[in-house]
């Protein structure tokens, strides 16, 4: 692949990311927080820092940077909605979670060990969401659309770093993108539900 088409690669991973942090906003924006898991947005932005710091530090990539940096501020804004300070142990298990896995290997092993750190922080994150889809039949907040296109990002990325041969974050990737790709067709499930449940009752509402 020429340097051109890694290029394109690298920055429809940016824009596919940023759409999906988008659809995610406006859902919440539109029909509430419920079902949405404070915990993995906050670990979200934590690991959007890590990023934007790893890009500019150690890939010397503006793609990867950007691709945190654009869409921080969308992440910042769904945090403060979900109001992680209401939920203290959710949001202290998400710091201690970010300090074990991101930083602390990186203090050992440095920026490699850092961002397979970051890797295994990027795939448990995402276990809060899968617990609360589990849990809640009102997933009504979640965006299905978000997390399939955090899919197709995750698989932007990862062509990316195998023509670049960063192995470290194409394996933190995949990793990460796998559970997505979980918790997209849980979404889809529980809003089939939600919809089957609705005409139901329209029916029984019609019958009665």
């Amino acid at each position: 692949m020429n340097s051109l088409a890694i290029t394109l690669v690298s920055w429809t991973a940016v824009t596919a990311g940023s759409l999906s942090t988008i659809a995610q906003f406006r859902r919440v924006t539109a029909t509430g927080i419920e079902g949405v898991s404070s915990a993995t947005w906050l670990l979200f932005t934590f690991i959007g820092a890590f990023w934007m710091a790893y890009g500019s530090l150690s890939a010397h990539s503006l793609a990867v940077v950007m691709g945190s940096l654009l869409i921080w501020p969308l992440q910042l804004a769904i945090v403060f909605r979900l109001a992680p300070w209401r939920h203290p142990r959710g949001s202290l298990q998400a710091v201690a979670m970010f300090l074990a896995t991101c930083v602390a290997p990186g203090l050992v092993g440095g920026w490699s060990w850092c961002v397979y750190g970051c890797g295994l922080a990027m795939t448990l994150l995402r276990g809060p969401q899968l617990l609360e889809l589990l849990r809640t039949r009102d997933a009504s907040g979640v965006s299905a659309a978000s997390w399939f296109l955090g899919v197709g990002c995750a698989v932007l990325w990862i062509v990316y770093y195998s023509q670049v041969q960063l192995w470290a974050p194409l394996i933190a990737t995949a990793a990460s993108g796998t559970g997505s790709l979980l918790i997209a067709s849980l979404t889809v499930w529980r809003h089939r539900q939600a919809t089957e449940e609705l005409v139901r009752l329209e029916v029984f509402a019609q019958m009665s």
